[in-house]
């Protein structure tokens, strides 16, 4: 009897073990595999590793994947793989799931509600995916073992899900970076058991949430960042005896910073960068005798350092910049024994910085620039070799620039333009491996370049208004990575050396202001990457190079205030991205020559040319010299007839003036008889009143078609009028045709409107809508890019995505544009965006 008892309960093992690994007809093997294929590689396959196998516990030495003693699949961790593709509702049959980590693999779509059924499961990590739609509280209900939920940096939506307040074991959340809407719930204070919360880039707005102060064993909490909260830091918070870290930078915070803070003992990082915060700092945050990281920057912070911060003893990172600091830079940050990071820049410091920085051995960046600060720069600012960033522009240091400097090889940048800095530039610099950035322009720098230089990553060197002598060096043409030399105003002699021409990547020199001697170097026309060219005020001789043709990509090209002689070559006409040309005040010979690109040039880009035709002269000085025979021993018998002469020249003369007279009234007539107004829309002028707004002083642009004037109609609407060349000259039409073909029939609000166009056999004139803010690159890189906040940027790029949205998929026929460029996207009078310039699209 015994023994079919024992039979019995064998069999019932056997059916429960069966039905514990084959639930709804599938194995562990089978989900596997199922998950295998909803999540795929970028080449059709991924998690090679995963495949069929009669061995019931294949699957258990899969990567990524632990089981237990019965072989069901407890961990499974996919993360950094390159799948796609999303999560099959046939992973709520792994119910003996412990661990569930798939961060940064590309997923999309839904959470499947079947995961309710992981009841054991205790991490569940999705991080940096692309999971989108409500976050499904409803799968929490079943996860009561639940400790860590990372939800980070997806594309969830709608409002912070209530279920994870009923997860009593939960020590870290995270739903931050994600588009969930509302406040935070009032609820998450019942969380007792959190140590982590997350809820940083969301996008939450309401009351700043005192109510956290409540979770007693915080250690980590992030609420910054896109959030925008009424209030300011709560006092309350300062009772969070266990936190440890933070965060509430970008999150509109305003009032004073709680001086309660300071009992936050175990707090090292402390972030309320880009607030609204006024007041000083508190001196009582001295009592943060952990913190590592302080970041106050952007703010409206006002008074001096605290001297009680000298108790700070732990710090590495200080970002004070961008507030309304004033008094010195106190001598103990100087003494911070851990110190990495100094950023100090946009307020009011004065006096010198303490000498014994960098003494630490552990700075890696300084930044005080644009404050009021004098003296030496210290000696010891790169002692441990770790020094990255040194910016000291806009201050008012003296002295020499520390030799010790020239052997710092971890420097990448250096920017200590505008000071009263002196003596020699120390050799080394030239030589660092890593340093891609040295402006020290606007200081009194003298004695000469060295002959020796091999700085592989340096793309800019300026240097520009200082007294540098010498020589400028052949060495300079081991600089491959640089794209822009600025040398003027400076005391530089002898030629210009043909090696800097050979720097493939160099887009922007200026030699300018110097001594300068000798001929422009043929080698000019091989450095193909060149967009501007400043090589004025100098004593340059010779004539310009036949090949400056080549540069096609220059748009500035300024040879004025020299000895250069000889033509202007005509196949500048050709350079149709050149918008800046200034020849004036040189020894050019002959005619300028017509068509092209000289079009968009005006008289003063020639004056200070003696010897040269100027636009609109009649005459031309040295065509005659060159006529002039050596008939000078006839002189006595020109005498004799000089009287008949010049009375017949006279009445010639006078005849000529009154047919030319007439003969131009009747050209003007037939002139503008032969203009055409062709609308795209009802417009309401005629073409004589866009020609009367062809004036010098309407021209608010000149670019590599034409010139761009504006214009205003009888009926007040404002016009952009471009002048492009004519197809009846027989030169090409620079995008005539293509603007007409494509721009003419486009109506979308993110694409400038082309009303229409006047042409006649010579010219044609585009008329588009006025957009009085210019372009976003004028806009981003003059003086009012400043003003053009991150929120405006952002929308900007949105809406000239959707015009070229526009054009490549809902246009009829598709068109590209071909020409996307900053310069190319224009600004309404709000700011809004509008793609321009079709002259290079195509259907």
């Amino acid at each position: 009897m015994r023994s079919l008892y024992s039979y019995f309960l064998l069999c019932i093992s056997l059916i429960l073990l069966l039905i514990s690994t084959t639930i709804n007809g599938y194995s562990d093997l089978e989900v596997l595999l199922k998950l295998k294929s909803s999540m795929i590689g970028p080449k059709g396959s991924g998690l090679q590793d995963w495949g069929s196998s009669s061995s019931p516990s294949a699957h258990c030495n899969f990567s990524g994947v632990k089981c237990d003693e019965d072989s069901r699949v407890v961990a499974l961790n996919v993360s950094f793989h390159p799948l796609f593709g999303s999560i099959p509702p046939e992973i709520g049959l792994l119910n003996k799931l412990v661990d569930l980590t798939i961060s940064m693999v590309n997923l999309t779509g839904s959470i499947p509600v079947t995961m309710r059924n992981l009841t054991s499961l205790r991490i569940f990590n999705i991080s940096n995916n692309a999971f989108e739609g409500d976050f499904p509280g409803e799968i929490l209900t079943g996860m009561t073992q639940l400790e860590i939920l990372d939800a980070y940096n997806n594309n969830f939506t709608g409002r912070l899900p209530l279920e994870v307040v009923n997860l009593k074991n939960l020590k870290h959340l995270c739903f931050g970076g994600n588009y969930f809407t509302g406040e935070i719930p009032e609820k998450y204070s019942d969380i007792q058991s959190l140590e982590y919360l997350g809820l940083n880039a969301i996008g939450l707005k309401g009351k700043s949430p005192a109510f956290l102060a409540r979770l007693k064993n915080l250690k980590h909490l992030y609420l910054g960042y896109f959030n925008s909260y009424d209030g300011g830091i709560p006092h309350e918070f300062g009772s969070l005896s266990q936190l440890q870290l933070l965060d509430m930078a970008a999150c509109n915070l305003t009032g004073e910073i709680p001086a309660i803070l300071s009992n936050l003992k175990h707090l090292h990082t402390l972030f309320l960068q880009q607030n609204n915060l006024t007041g000083h700092i508190p001196p009582q945050l001295s009592g943060l005798i952990s913190l590592k990281s302080l970041d106050l920057s952007i703010n409206e912070l006002t008074g001096e350092i605290p001297l009680s911060f000298s108790a700070l003893q732990n710090i590495t990172l200080i970002n004070l910049f961008k507030n309304n600091l004033y008094g010195p830079i106190p001598s103990f940050v100087g003494d911070f024994p851990h110190l990495e990071v100094l950023e100090l820049w946009g307020n009011n410091f004065t006096l010198e910085l303490p000498e014994n920085l960098g003494r630490n051995g552990k700075l890696y960046r300084l930044d005080v620039a644009s404050n009021h600060l004098t003296g030496n720069i210290p000696r010891d600012l790169c002692k441990g070799g770790r020094l990255d960033w040194l910016v000291l522009m806009d201050n008012f240091f003296f002295g020499s620039l520390p030799e010790g400097l020239g052997n710092c090889k971890s420097l990448t940048k250096i920017r200590i333009m505008n000071n009263l800095l002196n003596g020699s530039i120390p050799a080394g610099i030239f030589n660092l491996p890593l340093l891609t950035m040295f402006e020290a322009d606007n200081n009194f720098f003298s004695g000469e370049f060295p002959s020796q230089m091999l700085g592989a990553s340096l793309n800019q060197l300026k240097v520009s208004n200082n007294k540098i002598t010498g020589k400028i060096p052949p060495a300079i043409g081991n600089l491959g990575s640089l794209q822009i030399l600025s040398l003027g105003m400076n005391k530089f002699s002898g030629e210009i050396p043909e090696e800097i021409f050979k720097i493939k990547l160099l887009s922007k020199i200026d030699l300018s202001d110097n001594n300068l001697t000798g001929e422009i170097p043929p080698s000019i026309s091989q450095c193909a990457s060149l967009t501007a060219i400043d090589f004025s005020q100098n004593n340059l001789i010779g004539e310009i190079p036949k090949g400056i043709k080549n540069l096609m990509d220059l748009s500035i090209l300024n040879f004025s205030r020299n000895q250069l002689t000889g033509e202007i070559p005509g196949e500048i006409r050709d350079m149709i991205s050149l918008t800046t040309l200034d020849l004036s005040f040189n020894n050019f010979i002959g005619r300028i020559p017509t068509g092209g690109q000289f079009l968009a040039f005006n008289g003063s880009s020639f004056i200070g040319n003696p010897n040269l035709c100027l636009l609109r002269r009649s005459t031309c000085p040295s065509l005659m010299n060159q006529a002039k025979g050596s008939g000078h021993g006839q002189a006595a018998s020109f005498t004799a007839s000089k009287l008949i002469i010049t009375i017949i020249t006279l009445i010639t003369a006078l005849l000529l003036t009154v047919v030319t007279v007439y003969r131009m009234r009747k050209k003007k007539l037939e002139k503008s008889r032969a203009w055409k107004l062709t609308a795209f829309q009802k417009l309401n002028f005629k073409a004589e009143d866009v020609l009367d707004c062809l004036q010098e002083e309407n021209i608010i642009g000149k670019g590599g078609a034409g010139i761009v004037y504006r214009g205003s109609m009888p009926d007040g609407l404002l016009v952009a009028i471009k002048r492009l060349v004519g197809r009846g000259t027989g030169r090409r039409d620079y995008g005539f045709s293509a603007e007409i073909q494509t721009q003419g029939r486009i109506k979308h609000r993110n694409i400038v409107r082309l009303l229409g166009y006047v042409s006649n056999k010579d010219t044609n004139l585009l008329l588009y809508e006025y957009m009085p803010n210019g372009s976003l690159g004028e806009m981003l890189h003059g003086s009012k890019g400043a003003h053009l906040q991150w929120e405006r940027r952002y929308s900007i790029a949105v809406e000239a995505a959707k015009g070229l949205c526009y054009l490549h998929h809902d246009c009829s026929p598709l068109i590209i544009h071909r020409d996307v460029k900053s310069n190319n996207i224009l600004l309404d009078e709000y700011y809004e965006a509008h793609v321009a310039d079709f002259g290079l699209a195509k259907f």
